[in-house]
């Protein structure tokens, strides 16, 4: 329940900011009773789908502590802890980013993921269940994974490609309504329910085709941070912290909004695989393998 209050609360919040931001800028309605008018339509559809998805990241860092209730670590008051800071210090320093937030968030699970919108004032997670079921090392290389999404700016990245494909969702979604309203409704002026009707089912299939570009970047770019996790800790304990989580009875999992950013995902087959977050970890596995990146990395 507090995960939905959470999601209902940042988007009406971020539905009013780009609400007022459409003011400022004078945007006339882009359905007037003489058509379309498509400069209006792509100033709102890129109001909304670039200023929706970079919003979401600049609150990535307060959603998610509130989403997984993750502790941050100001104080260490254990050995865990200051290992914790420290190790992800040493890894931040050696990536050339600034000291990210550290946090511990309780779940069995084992998992961890990173998020913020700048690479020098980031978050990395860990759950207790990684903390409790896995060695040190093991560890270390997840958290080198997790510091790799920061230092390669993956956060940015997959909020720029999100925008830019919500942009073309919204806009075509918009004229397809537009154009059944007119021909199939035959609506002569302004907009009626048809163009409503068709302009959310558009926007649900365009928005499930379009989410095909998001997850496969979203892939690639976990091959990317075990590479980067193998240039800092070698190869060994990353290919060993990816048999971990593919032994493990539980899948990795993390609210929905959040899903891309763990160390694992759900496992998907077939045309399902599409739309997964994560590569299957066999793969990834293989592929350190076979790269040439030192096995252990002092």
């Amino acid at each position: 329940m507090r995960r939905v209050m959470y999601f209902l609360v940042t988007n009406l919040a971020i539905l009013i900011v780009l609400g007022i931001v459409l003011k400022l800028l004078g945007v006339e309605p882009y359905v007037t009773p003489y058509g379309l008018n498509y400069q209006s339509l792509l100033i709102f559809s890129a109001v909304f789908g670039m200023g929706g998805a970079f919003i979401s990241l600049a609150l990535s860092k307060w959603s998610a502590k509130r989403l997984t209730r993750a502790q941050v670590i100001s104080e260490p008051s254990n050995e865990t802890e200051r290992w914790l800071v420290r190790t992800v210090g040493e890894l931040a320093s050696r990536a050339g980013i600034g000291m990210p937030e550290v946090a511990i968030y309780p779940s069995d699970d084992m998992n961890a993921f990173a998020t913020g919108m700048k690479r020098n004032s980031a978050l990395v997670a860990v759950s207790t269940g990684m903390l409790r079921r896995m060695d040190k090392e093991k560890v270390h290389a997840v958290l080198a994974h997790e510091v790799s999404h920061v230092k390669n700016g993956d956060m940015i990245t997959l909020a720029l490609i999100q925008g830019v494909v919500n942009t073309f969702v919204i806009f075509f979604a918009r004229v397809i309504g537009y154009t059944v309203d007119r021909v199939v409704f035959r609506n002569e002026r302004g907009h009626g329910m048809g163009f409503w009707v068709t302009t959310i089912i558009a926007e649900i299939c365009l928005a499930i085709l379009a989410s095909i570009i998001v997850f496969w970047f979203s892939r690639k770019r976990e091959y990317r941070a075990d590479s980067g996790a193998a240039d800092l800790v070698g190869k060994k304990p990353m290919v060993g912290a990816l048999e971990s989580l593919k032994a493990s009875v539980r899948q990795p999992h993390l609210p929905d909004q959040m899903a891309a950013f763990g160390i694992s995902g759900s496992r998907k087959r077939g045309l399902a695989a599409l739309f997964a977050t994560h590569p299957d970890i066999d793969d990834r596995i293989n592929t350190l393998m076979e790269s040439k990146y030192p096995d252990y990395k002092p």
